[in-house]
């Protein structure tokens, strides 16, 4: 968190010993090896790097000298659309509205060609989301500096719940983002900042003045805005830069300025059909995978002992059956039991036909959110089956998210919607809003998609707590594409949020989410599914578990038909080596049928490779001999499995 000092302060200089010629090159060297990478790829001309240098060491902020911002009325413009208006209406403050712009007050104006025409921007406030409503009831003095930069009315001394929320809401406009590219999955969360008085005071244009960009100064680990011009400025010439920089098709740019151009977007159609066949082959080939050539299934004696070779700890510690043993040696072994992914099918089905794995090729299909929604429009249509919630991919639906959005507004339906990244596991980067700004906003930083937030989900009544959200975590063994041969472990997992559920306080980790086990500070509720079972029937008599796993089995049966039904790269592959271990996590929700039938009906949420055992190994020790005797023996009989398909 920064809470920096405001524009009105004094650039600061820190002197430093003249360098002589040699030195300054030799610092600018150095510079340009360490940052030039990002400057390029910000677009940032050379010409500015060196003053950018001098800048940066000595804390130069002479944007002052420059620009100077003017305060102007806005007034009501006869040729508005009724959207802006009632966008001007719900502000904080309706009426003529006071606006700001930037303007060159150089008497010389700004010569773009000038080395020196670079700026720094200082940030007013950085932050995660999952922080920011903490931040401003606890950092002294931050939500006054932020309402005032945003126009937001705030009286009095102490946060006011209202304030907060309404800055919360307002911040999707001034928000900017950039992601650290190394270090734990934690830190390279998206970090969301503001940008001072000055620089969030520059307005949009879709022909800009200036362009922007965010800039990590590494010996000082410091971020900053740098600001340059793109063209010769005059005196009283406005600074702007366009909010969607970069983006070329005009239906996304309108979507992804809605947040500052208030635009209607309900003659878009919301359909979303499953992608283009090419869409699949470009997931392939940045996944860098290979796929195999066909190969014979491979027959092994019916005694013999499989070699192993594994690095996943829960394997080497729970694996007894005594037709596998461990070896140190990959060139060795018969399985390959992989913690990573692997990428080079090809040369494995060439070089090791008869070694088995653990993974199929192009099974990201299965486990990558964008892939499993577009995939599971196979077995639902357009709008996906009814055991999926409603998701969009916001790098390539984002319009007909909108209109969707826009649609249920107008019929005055819940729009609570959860934006997830791609592939992160453990709740990481993922955000529950009704926001459409946020939503619109999000898609700058890593790639999401947004689903449905599930308004209606089927609670559990923790006598600790009340009732509270749910939920289940099913293990399935897939032994072959075709035929299709799928299993499902006995023994079910289930996790609670710690709180009693409501549509309310969206940035309440525990009321909303029920991945707890990765945070010491939290409570980790556990109930095993044999006292569950009996708990749940009798909260709700009317809804045997039997039938409702019934109705979760056959969501997990059209998945996986689905999933095989094309063949690669839009289907996984059928390769005979393969086999592999997923966990299917899941919600309940009620669902109201045609003819008044209230149901429980399943949600897959996602779809894990490679899941965390450790509960399972704990509480039954059996759980990888039953794995291995099913995937590689082919004997499932005596084990805890039952077969879907």
């Amino acid at each position: 968190m920064e809470a920096d000092g405001g524009p009105g302060d004094p650039p600061a200089e820190r002197g430093s010993p003249g360098l002589t010629p040699e030195e300054g090159a030799r610092a600018r060297a150095e510079f340009a090896a360490l940052h030039g990478p990002a400057l390029r790829a910000s677009g940032v001309p050379e010409r500015y790097w060196g003053r950018l240098l001098h800048k940066l060491e000595h804390e130069v902020f002479d944007a002052g000298e420059m620009f100077g911002i003017m305060q102007v009325e806005e007034v009501e413009e006869e040729s508005e659309g009724e959207a802006a208006r009632e966008v001007r209406r719900k502000k904080p403050n309706p009426g003529s509205e006071l606006c700001y712009k930037v303007i060159v007050t150089s008497e010389n104006g700004l010569q773009a060609a000038n080395p020196n025409s670079i700026f720094l921007i200082d940030h007013a406030w950085t932050c995660r989301v999952e922080h920011a409503r903490q931040q401003l009831q606890q950092v002294p003095g931050l939500l006054h500096r932020m309402a005032n930069l945003m126009g937001v009315e705030f009286h009095g001394e102490l946060p006011s719940a209202e304030a907060v929320d309404l800055v919360l809401e307002e911040m999707w406009r001034f928000n900017q983002t950039y992601q650290l590219s190394h270090g734990t999955a934690e830190e390279k969360v998206p970090v969301w900042y503001i940008m001072d008085e000055f620089g969030s005071r520059i307005q949009h244009s879709d022909t800009p003045s200036f362009a922007t960009a965010p800039f990590f100064y590494m010996p000082q680990q410091v971020a900053y805005t740098l600001l340059w011009p793109l063209r010769d400025l005059d005196t009283g010439e406005e600074v702007t830069r366009d909010f969607a920089y970069g983006e070329a098709d005009p239906l996304i740019r309108r979507c992804r300025l809605l947040p500052w151009v208030p635009a209607d977007m309900l003659d878009v159609s919301s359909s979303t059909p499953e992608p283009p066949d090419q869409h699949y082959q470009a997931i392939l080939e940045e996944n860098k995978e290979k796929l195999p050539l066909a190969i014979s299934p491979v027959a092994y004696p019916r005694d013999h002992v499989f070699r192993v070779y594994t690095d996943v700890q829960q394997v080497l510690g729970h694996l007894t059956h005594p037709r596998f043993t461990f070896t140190q040696s990959e060139a060795d072994a018969d399985i390959l039991y992989n913690f990573s992914h692997f990428k080079d099918y090809r040369r494995l089905s060439q070089e090791r036909p008869n070694v088995l794995l653990n993974q199929f090729p192009c099974e990201n299909l299965l486990t990558v959110k964008d892939c499993l929604a577009s995939i599971a429009r196979r077995a639902g249509g357009p709008e996906g089956p009814a055991w999926l919630p409603r998701t969009f991919n916001l790098r390539t639906e984002l319009p007909q998210f909108v209109s969707y959005f826009q649609q249920r507004e107008r019929r005055g339906q819940d729009n609570h919607w959860i934006c997830k990244p791609w592939n992160l596991a453990r709740s990481l980067d993922t955000h529950i809003t009704r926001s459409l700004h946020s939503v619109i906003r999000h898609r700058e930083s890593t790639p999401k998609v947004v689903s449905k937030y599930i308004e209606s989900p089927v609670l559990f009544l923790r006598e600790d707590v009340g009732k509270v959200k749910f939920d289940v975590r099913y293990v399935v063994l897939l032994r072959s594409v075709k035929p299709l041969t799928l299993f499902v472990y006995d023994v079910f997992w289930l996790r609670f949020s710690n709180r009693p559920f409501a549509l309310d306080d969206l940035d309440d980790y525990e009321k909303h989410f029920t991945v707890m086990n990765y945070d010491p500070e939290v409570v980790l509720k556990q109930v095993h599914y044999d006292e569950f079972i009996p708990e749940f029937e009798k909260q709700y008599p009317e809804f045997p578990w039997k039938s409702v796993q019934g109705e979760i089995f056959q969501a997990f049966t059209e998945l996986f038909q689905a999933a095989c039904a094309k063949p690669p790269p839009l289907g996984l592959c059928d390769y005979a080596s393969s086999r592999a271990v997923y966990a299917i996590d899941l919600m309940l929700k009620w669902d109201d049928r045609p003819d008044g039938r209230r149901v429980m009906q399943p949600q897959i949420l996602e779809v894990n490779f490679n899941p965390d055992c450790e509960r399972a190994c704990r509480y039954h020790p059996t759980f990888f001999n039953d794995v291995f005797s099913t995937l590689y023996l082919d004997e499932p009989s005596n084990c805890h499995v039952s077969r879907l398909v």
